[in-house]
């Protein structure tokens, strides 16, 4: 989904164009490096340096044209093209006979170009969305429908200024009084022509009925006759999970949901195997951490230092969570959720709470499998029992392993839920983490989770 706009064709081709440079700079420092390796001054060489390049392209050029891409997907497609490069790279060299270049020159190498070529990247991701958020690059859209897949549509597109969306209005054939939108409600289809002629509309998402066959028709010919592109949004319920992939049933399309990635055995190992060395290594430096902590919870008020409590863990099942005692001892620890002012909490206890000290023994739990470094958060078994009831995909949320943090924290819905609301959107959001995991979304939960606690995150108490 790119944008046009009055320079943006030019993006595709000056973004290749760096990462040519950025290859050819990281060979020639290596090749400053070595001297004493004559094939690095080969033209054989570099020509297949930069033909290996071309499948490479691919997985940047497909990530830089999605406005709405994660930032780990940004890091994640550069890695790749690394990846792929190193692949058909050595696949020439080889079938070329040029086989005397070492393994260090190899690491040497990719180790440089794999590292400026995800910094730069990363930094034209970032300066695209700044020129976005200043009004360059915006592509300008329609949607078709006044319904609450068309507001919840709305709200996806303007989440982020840095998408460059222009969201101009919405058409349909009836807008209800209800309608959040009202405002931006523009008129009725036979009104939208004329709009969309006059207003240069780049795109149209249609967010009504398919049986609707008239509507459909003539927000399909119109773009066909504009030149305009074309979006189907499906009216989905919000509590059905989000990731799908189109199929067919002979000539019924169809849409069927994406498996949980840690289902595979891979990914699974790889977390796993990420928790029990993250878990181990700080375990091993933790005395350094728990021991005054230790002291000073023994100091503060009568009771354990440390506070166990059963919780809902992986596919339901029960597990003593770890956490340093906050509160006094007290007959409603297992039953009643800590307020921002609770009288239970110790001084020393809301010290830990808000600098999230409090959850480090959890590392425990990693350790023995019960949690992992990054999940949804494990809420008390009445919690469970309270939620399971109000919020039809409560459960689905308990189909990976909690985590000490996770996609709903770092976005905002941490702490004390008031609300129903405030329940529902933590369990969105780790639905959503669920379906879309991969090994660099929780690098990036990680370091996210860091910088919140070193900013004294206010939903900490």
């Amino acid at each position: 989904m790119f944008s046009k706009g009055k320079y943006g064709r030019y993006l595709p081709r000056l973004m290749s164009a760096v990462d040519f440079v950025l290859l050819n700079g990281a060979m020639f420092a290596v090749e400053q490096l070595n001297a004493s390796v004559p094939e690095l001054r080969s033209k054989l060489v570099w020509l297949l340096l930069n033909v290996a390049y071309l499948p490479a392209a691919k997985y940047l050029n497909g990530v830089h044209n999605d406005r709405f891409v994660q930032m780990d997907a940004v890091v994640r497609s550069a890695l790749l093209a690394a990846l792929s490069h190193l692949l058909v790279f050595v696949t020439l060299l080889y079938l070329m006979d040029v086989d005397s270049i070492g393994l260090w020159v190899f690491a040497e190498f990719y180790g440089l170009f794999t590292t400026v070529l995800v910094a730069w990247r990363i930094a034209a991701r970032s300066l695209l969305k700044h020129y976005r958020r200043c009004g360059g690059n915006m592509r300008r859209v329609v949607i078709i429908g006044c319904g609450s897949t068309a507001e919840r549509l709305y709200g996806c597109l303007t989440a982020d200024d840095g998408f460059g969306v222009d969201v101009q209005g919405f058409f349909d054939i009836y807008c209800p009084p209800g309608f959040p939108r009202k405002d931006l409600y523009l008129g009725n289809l036979s009104d939208l022509e004329a709009f969309v002629k006059a207003n240069r509309t780049e795109e149209i998402f249609y967010a009504i009925s398919a049986e609707n066959t008239e509507a459909l028709q003539l927000s399909i010919g119109l773009c066909d006759a504009l030149m305009m592109k074309f979006y189907y949004v499906p009216r989905i319920s919000p509590y059905m999970p989000r990731a799908f992939t189109p199929g067919a049933v002979g000539q019924v399309p169809v849409m069927t949901i994406h498996n949980n990635p840690l289902e595979q055995p891979f990914n699974a190992a790889l977390k796993r195997g990420f928790d029990i060395l993250f878990s181990s290594a700080f375990l091993l430096v933790s005395p350094v951490i728990f021991i005054p902590i230790a002291i000073a919870i023994k100091l503060s008020s009568p009771g354990p230092v440390f506070f166990k409590q059963l919780r809902t863990g992986y596919k339901g099942r029960e597990f003593y969570c770890y956490k340093f005692r906050t509160m006094k001892v007290n007959a409603s620890a297992d039953t009643v959720q800590a307020t921002r002012d609770d009288p239970r909490k110790t001084r020393l206890g809301d010290f830990l709470r808000r600098t999230s000290l409090d959850e480090l023994p959890q590392f425990i739990n990693v350790l023995k499998g019960d949690m992992s470094v990054v999940g949804p958060r494990p809420h008390m078994l009445k919690h469970t029992e309270d939620y399971r009831r109000l919020i039809k995909a409560y459960m689905v949320r308990h189909l990976i392993r909690p985590g000490i943090t996770g996609w709903a924290q770092v976005m905002g819905f941490r702490g004390q839920t008031e609300e129903l609301w405030q329940m529902e959107g933590r369990v969105e959001h780790d639905i959503w983490y669920m379906e879309h995991w991969s090994f660099l979304l929780d690098i990036k939960i990680i370091f996210r989770t860091i910088l919140n606690a070193l900013k004294n995150d206010e939903q900490a108490f």
